[in-house]
């Protein structure tokens, strides 16, 4: 199992192990099969807005983006869940909102993209409420006690 990160803007700084750890420390709590590959692309507003505007229709930044992967694996023929896309300076400005630290604000989004990955949709209320409960239990298991929810 690993995770990929690669970071594609130069606006905001964070720790990439980090978002590593948070992402590895989720697959392991859900029992995840290994070996499994994640990839995650931090990214700015301008370049999330096109994919948004692409993939889903909307022409706006989002905060985050997940593109479950389809067939087989990956080129080397090894399990893939797919490719979680964040956009910094969605997080940073979120951090600020809900006033945490932004590495909180990305290892919520983090795992909120890996849920989506490993099948959770936030379409209906139902299912939003089970994709919400899982991300804090995550979050607080990953963080530690008292990590806050934002939404």
């Amino acid at each position: 199992m690993d995770v990929w990160i690669t970071n594609l803007q130069h606006k905001v700084s964070i720790e990439t192990s980090f978002i590593r750890d948070v992402v590895m420390s989720a697959l392991r709590i859900e029992g995840h099969p290994q070996p499994t590959d994640v990839s995650v692309a931090l990214v700015d507003d301008a370049y999330i807005r096109v994919l948004n505007r692409e993939y889903r229709g909307v022409d706006q930044p989002t905060d985050v983006l997940a593109f479950p992967m389809e067939g087989d694996g990956d080129v080397r023929g090894e399990p893939a869940l797919g490719d979680i896309v964040i956009s910094l300076e969605r997080a940073r400005e979120q951090a600020r909102q809900f006033n945490h630290p932004i590495r909180h604000e990305v290892a919520l989004l983090a795992v909120h993209g890996l849920l989506h990955l490993l099948g959770y949709e936030d379409d209906t209320e139902v299912g939003a409420s089970a994709m919400w409960s899982k991300q804090k239990e995550l979050l607080e298991k990953i963080l530690g006690t008292g990590a806050r929810e934002r939404r």
